[in-house]
């Protein structure tokens, strides 16, 4: 069965049909929302992990079912709903703080708070390091990109309407989460910056691609997904500096209390956008199916 057409809203202004839109309008509040959704990812991994000392091993397995179901209600919907949406940028932040660690870390005591000799049920990692995990979560979100390349399906987020285009979009999410977790780690574990200096440089980096949006040979796509990554390793310093103890830069508010505070930031965002997005959904279907 072919695919659907893809339309973009000036196809869609000189034509009866409208392909519903399944992802957000990239703007400011969509950044804000995904450093909210990413910062409460780590803290959340690292209650179900390590706080709860569950392990990566286990929490891995039960956040990456989560993701896969809240996927499978993000993939059914059809159109962009707010909550489901950032459910799964939420599952794919939480699933790729565990999964990073996984690989990164093991037994070892720099890895284990309080004196414990494990951590968990199973293997307590793979313990491949910061920058060997980071080289193969690269290589797989090259290949992700490539494989979408072939495709022909579009990069542009606004023009994503099609199931293999979406399947594709959210497979580059968990593993972009996933690497930046652990650009985020190194950052404030192994590069001496802490906590603080690692939100620091990765802040700067992104106003520099905020002032590349204004050169014309530098596309827009390209920029997104850098951004995207790179909101990662964000939020994930930010977690840390959140809960981690004073003993290490930290304010040690603990994964519990931070978790709960994001959270409620978080449902309060996305209860914004579904009444940004009734708001300015309704005139335009109204229009469409020429009811007045």
């Amino acid at each position: 069965m072919p695919e659907p057409e893809v339309l973009t809203d000036i196809d869609v202004a000189g034509t009866d049909r409208y392909v519903l839109r399944k992802l957000p309008e990239v703007t400011l509040a969509f950044w804000v929302m995904k450093i909210a959704a990413t910062t409460l990812g780590e803290t959340a991994g690292d209650l179900f992990a390590q706080t709860l000392k569950l392990g990566y091993f286990l929490t891995t397995i039960a956040l990456f079912l989560i993701f896969v179901v809240t996927l499978v209600v993000q993939l059914r919907s059809r159109r962009y709903h707010p909550f489901f949406y950032w459910t799964v940028i939420l599952s794919t932040s939480m699933a790729g703080t565990t999964m990073s660690d996984f690989m990164n870390r093991d037994a070892s005591a720099e890895f284990l708070t309080d004196g414990a000799k494990s951590l968990g049920w199973g293997p307590q990692g793979l313990g491949l390091g910061y920058p060997t995990g980071a080289a193969i979560l690269i290589s797989l979100l090259l290949v992700i990109f490539v494989i979408w390349k072939c495709t022909g399906l579009t990069f542009a987020i606004r023009d994503i309407v099609t199931f293999r285009a979406e399947a594709l979009f959210w497979a580059a999410i968990l593993v972009s989460n996933t690497l930046g977790t652990s650009m985020g780690d190194f950052l404030s574990d192994s590069s001496g910056l802490g906590y603080a200096g690692g939100a620091l440089l990765v802040t700067g980096v992104l106003a520099v691609l905020v002032g590349l949006m204004r050169v014309p040979a530098v596309p827009n796509v390209v920029l997104f997904w850098i951004a995207f990554v790179l909101t990662r390793p964000l939020g994930a310093t930010a977690g840390d500096f959140l809960t981690k103890p004073l003993a290490k830069g930290g304010l040690d508010l603990g994964t519990a209390g931070s978790s709960a505070v994001l959270l409620a930031v978080l449902i309060g965002l996305m209860g914004y956008a579904h009444v940004q997005e009734r708001r300015t959904a309704a005139p335009k279907d109204t229009t469409l199916t020429g009811v007045s």
